[in-house]
């Protein structure tokens, strides 16, 4: 199935964005480890979340958890800890995800975790047993949602957990988003340089609820940006907020947006304050990339993004994917070191009637609709179901807001 996107000729939205879905599976997690007779409220119904909530509330020992990286992360180290056998697959995508360095931790601090097929690779097989815990190293450079996975569950282990972060620590505002959750419910950490300790210690339950996604604002914040004429209102987005990605309101200040933040979440507006280039390190948030990449070229300001490491392992290679389909638009992106992406204005022939490829990578759908509102005729996005991973009601938001989508 394809959507075919047209623009509306002036854009008036007031949007009640879905949850975080960064805090709903770290507060799912941390729940259930404080035995916690309280519900999380205010959860996404976003895929990631849902096989999370299914996966804890389960009796089975076999867990599918689709394309939910999160989920895969997090209940591998959660599972290693509760005694039984269980096993944990995903989709063939999922299969190729590497999971080595979260594996070779949990077995290091006295987990049993095999693998099932791929050395290095989902499905796994775990037997769940009581973790004596320790010293470790891992490099900084790794996911942060490995570093979150073992910290959650590291007061639960006997000597508790010293985890030595080597060399360039990316996504820390992921990691102290785990910290800032644990501590809500009564575990406390010391990070002091690149060394994370906790010691043995036990969860207290609370009632949680979660707070707005900023990573699905953006998404909105993009099409005020490339909008002439558009009113913009977001709900449940706080200015003190714990997601990292909070930091994408005064990037995009940058681009011509401002923010006023009010009681019920925020209203954004045009300043016509316009960069000539973007030069920005995204390793404390690579899931905004995708947005300020497409908006930038629309816009016809140069960029150099770096700290993008990430993303080649994320649902898909994500910066091979933005390369490949904005050619599709006349758009040539360069890439080097595995981390950096650049657009210096080089322009080629775009494809008439081009179809975007989302990849199974529901960011890709998100970042690439709002190409509509510059382009006359419409853009057309294939697969964009996808987009149930994190904002199940994305397209009909933007129907609400104008949008004809068929």
């Amino acid at each position: 199935m394809n959507y075919k996107i047209k623009s509306p000729a002036s854009l008036k939205a007031s949007v009640q964005l879905p949850a975080s879905k960064s805090i709903c599976n770290r507060a799912l997690i941390l729940n259930a480890l404080s035995y916690s007779p309280y519900d999380i409220q205010n959860l996404s119904d976003c895929d990631d979340t849902e096989v999370m909530v299914k996966a804890l509330n389960s009796n089975m020992r076999d867990f599918d958890i689709k394309a939910a990286g999160t989920a895969m992360r997090f209940l591998t180290a959660f599972l290693s800890k509760v005694v039984g056998e269980w096993t944990i697959t995903g989709t063939e995508r999922m299969k190729n995800r590497p999971v080595k360095i979260l594996v070779d931790a949990l077995n290091e601090l006295g987990a049993k975790v095999e693998y099932m097929e791929k050395e290095g690779y989902p499905p796994l097989r775990i037997f769940g047993c009581a973790l004596h815990g320790g010293e470790i190293s891992l490099a900084g450079g790794v996911s942060s949602q490995y570093i979150s996975a073992l910290l959650m569950i590291a007061p639960l282990m006997e000597k508790g957990l010293t985890l030595h972060l080597e060399g360039n620590i990316i996504s820390k505002p992921y990691i102290n988003l785990t910290l800032q959750l644990m501590k809500l419910f009564g575990v406390t950490a010391d990070w002091n340089g690149q060394t994370i300790k906790v010691a043995p210690q036990e969860y207290t339950p609370i009632r949680f609820t979660v707070e707005s996604d900023w990573s699905a604002a953006s998404y909105w914040y993009e099409m005020m940006a490339l909008s002439r004429n558009a009113e913009i209102e977001l709900s449940g987005l706080f200015k003190n907020s714990l997601q990292g990605d909070a930091a994408g309101a005064k990037l995009f200040a940058e681009l011509g947006v401002g923010t006023t933040f009010t009681e019920c979440g925020v209203v954004l507006r045009h300043t016509r304050s316009v960069t000539k280039k973007l030069v920005y390190n995204f390793v404390n948030e690579p899931d905004l990339a995708q947005t300020f990449v497409v908006t930038c070229v629309l816009l016809n300001i140069p960029f150099r993004f770096t700290g993008l490491q990430s993303l080649k392992i994320k649902e898909t290679d994500r910066i091979e994917a933005l390369k490949t389909e904005l050619r599709k638009l006349g758009y040539l992106l360069k890439d080097s070191n595995d981390s950096i992406l650049e657009w210096n204005g080089e322009r080629t022939e775009p494809e008439a009637n081009p179809v975007i490829a989302t990849y199974e990578d529901h960011r890709m759908a998100m970042a690439f609709a709002p190409v509509a509102l510059l382009c006359p005729e419409g853009i057309e996005i294939a697969n964009p179901e996808v987009v149930s991973k994190s904002y199940p009601h994305y397209w009909e938001d933007l129907k609400t807001a104008g949008f004809s989508i068929s």
